[in-house]
């Protein structure tokens, strides 16, 4: 093993290697510190950063950054959009999403891996959207994915290190394995990969997870919107292409047009290949990603990962879409704890052969894991599933069938590091109880669910691997003074917010919750006691909840972590500027590179918070 994925399993992953050791015990969140003493900041609706007096912020890898490639060009950001597609290829890409960091054997150093998940093609492109061409879908491509960059501490604060042998850029364009049950499989075949075994690219690339062997988990969100074609062939979609969205006329980019492996009416069997979780090494710049099949198709969020008590490996995940399900990989083997050079490729195979579960939430607090198995629980050919491979290709219809329950947009998943408790955001579900749509349930409770909330379980014998669980609601979000809001929060001093979305813990224990309201709905009714969106921080064993950052106008918080030393939290803000519902081409921000709308194209961007007094965050 070399020597930085070392340092990383004892600093880093090792606390979800440690996690079924520790349950059940208990840990302060900061020592000799009181918990969550920082000031709360009030709600905002300005157009910038705002964090308690006690902490600082500075700004790190805005889209546009030279990602640092060893041996490449470091080309920089064009403010007019002029950079080419080559560019972007080694640049950060839009819009970051979900992100870890991965210390180095060298002290104050580490690798920060984060997502990109989507484009705006206005900001993207110097001439805007409208018209396509070739060299806009390869920009497009390329401005999603994976960056992988170093980062150290220095005096003056976080710093990029370029170039550095770890840099590195995974996007729409990079080949990568298929594995798993799936690899193979008629439904995976292609014209330009008959074997049904390699694809080019990952995008739409949201949430995340960490392996307890040390690499990292990307999962494939809205893959659907970028597969296209002629309106006419919509008349011949199945019921599963209507299923996950993938329906000719409906996309949302005219990919189709100039890069034929996205003509669906063409290549039907192309999206089956997106919408899973991808493994990266991020310790290895060459190491070719791998799609994990065994761990289903949907529209994926989240893929936390923890250890059963016997030591398989656990892997939860949400699809983010209204009326889906929240899922549970099993491994049939377990986690090896390999000497030095051994342990990655011991655990190569883990994600490729196991079980997995869809979630029923019952009405008395319980819940259930069904089986995804081809040959049980009705999932057989009778009812449309040839073989396994079907059914995770087909995860959606495969849950449908076993009875789960359908949720309010499962999203971020966390596990508590002491407790195992397992939290997860459900954003909100518009269309809860309306007609000819599911009506409200013990687990997902408000019909018309505006504002979403966290939801919580504990799995039978505190076991991540057991069959059963016990859940309840950690906090219905809104705002409990606006009548028939249906908001409860675990304490009456809490801090209220609306459409959670990203979830962390650290090492501590402290939850830090992020929130993706609309950026067409941010200030309105009945969202405008809420400001923009947020980052919190809650303490889940006295219920409280804290605001610790207010985002710039039109923005999501998303991709948070803290560092081993929890003493620097790494966040994403997305999409600043989102909102132009007056019909405006100009965005409402220009953060961070501007102070008045339209001065800069708002650019997403990584920041490393940090006390001012260098002792713990979150105290």
């Amino acid at each position: 093993m070399p020597l930085d994925r070392r340092i990383f399993l004892q600093s880093g992953a090792a606390a979800v290697v440690a996690l079924f050791h520790s349950r059940g015990a208990s840990a302060p969140a900061g020592p000799g510190r009181p918990v969550l003493s920082f000031t709360a900041v009030p709600a905002s609706l300005r157009d910038a950063v705002v964090v308690p007096p006690e902490y600082e912020w500075q700004l790190l890898y805005p889209w546009g950054t030279p990602t640092g490639i060893a041996g490449q060009p470091m080309p920089a950001f064009a403010p007019d959009g002029s950079n080419s597609a080559a560019d972007q290829a080694l640049q950060a890409g839009m819009h970051h999403d979900g992100m870890h960091f991965f210390p180095l054997a060298a002290p104050d150093r580490g690798l920060l891996v984060m997502n990109h998940e989507y484009t705006d093609e206005q900001l993207l492109h110097a001439g805007g959207g409208k018209e396509w061409t070739a060299e806009k879908v390869r920009k497009s491509l390329h401005a999603m994915g994976v960056s992988v960059i170093e980062v150290r501490l220095t005096r003056g604060g976080w710093r990029q290190v370029r170039p550095s042998p770890y840099a590195r850029r995974v996007h729409g364009q990079t080949p990568m394995r298929i594995a798993g049950p799936a690899a193979g499989a008629v439904p995976m075949r292609t014209a330009a990969n008959p074997a049904g075994d390699e694809v080019l690219g990952t995008f739409a690339n949201c949430a995340m997870g960490v392996t307890p062997w040390g690499t990292y988990l990307t999962c494939e969100e809205n893959f659907h919107g970028y597969f296209g074609g002629p309106k006419e062939a919509a008349k011949d979609a199945t019921p599963a292409q209507r299923r996950y969205g993938t329906v000719p006329g409906s996309q949302w980019v005219e990919y189709w047009r100039f890069e034929e492996r996205f003509d669906i009416s063409r290549h039907p069997n192309e999206p089956h290949r997106f919408g899973w979780v991808v493994e990266i090494d991020p310790f290895d710049p060459v190491a070719q990603p791998v799609k994990r099949t065994a761990l289903g198709r949907k529209r994926q969020e989240s893929a936390t990962c923890t250890l059963a008590k016997d030591g398989r490996v656990v892997v939860y995940m949400g699809d983010d879409a209204r009326f889906e399900y929240i899922y549970k990989f099993v491994s049939h083997g377990k986690v090896s704890m390999a000497g030095d050079g051994a342990r990655a490729s011991a655990n190569s195979r883990l994600l490729d052969e196991g079980t997995l579960y869809a979630a029923r939430f019952d009405a008395d607090g319980r819940g259930q894991w069904l089986e995804l198995v081809h040959g049980r629980n009705g999932l057989d050919a009778d009812s449309g599933f040839a073989d396994q491979a079907e059914v995770l290709i087909h995860a959606r219809l495969a849950a449908d069938a076993v009875g789960a329950t359908r949720m309010d947009r499962p999203e971020w998943i966390a596990v508590h590091p002491q407790t195992g408790e397992v939290y997860v955001t459900l954003t909100n579900n518009s269309q809860r109880g309306e007609p000819g749509k599911p009506a409200p349930d013990a687990a997902n409770p408000r019909a018309g669910n505006l504002f979403g909330g966290i939801l919580r379980w504990r799995e039978d014998g505190g076991d991540a691997g057991s069959a059963g669980f016990g859940w309840d609601h950690f906090a219905l979000a809104g705002d409990p003074a606006q009548a028939g809001s249906g908001a409860h929060y675990p304490s009456d001093d809490a801090d209220v917010f609306g459409n959670p979305d990203g979830l962390h813990f650290d090492s501590g224990g402290l939850l830090w919750i992020q929130t993706d309201m609309s950026g067409q709905l941010i200030g309105k009714p009945p969202y405008a006691s809420l400001g923009n969106n947020q980052m919190l921080c809650a303490d889940p064993a006295t219920g409280r909840i804290k605001r610790f950052l207010t985002a710039p106008s039109g923005s999501e918080v998303t991709g948070c972590v803290v560092t081993p030393d929890r003493r620097t939290l790494f966040v994403n803000i997305q999409h600043p500027g989102e909102s132009r519902d007056d019909g405006s081409a100009t965005p409402n921000s220009a953060w961070p590179d501007g102070t008045v709308p339209g001065s800069a194209r708002p650019r997403s961007a990584t920041l490393a918070i940090r006390r001012r007094d260098g002792a713990i965050v979150g105290t």
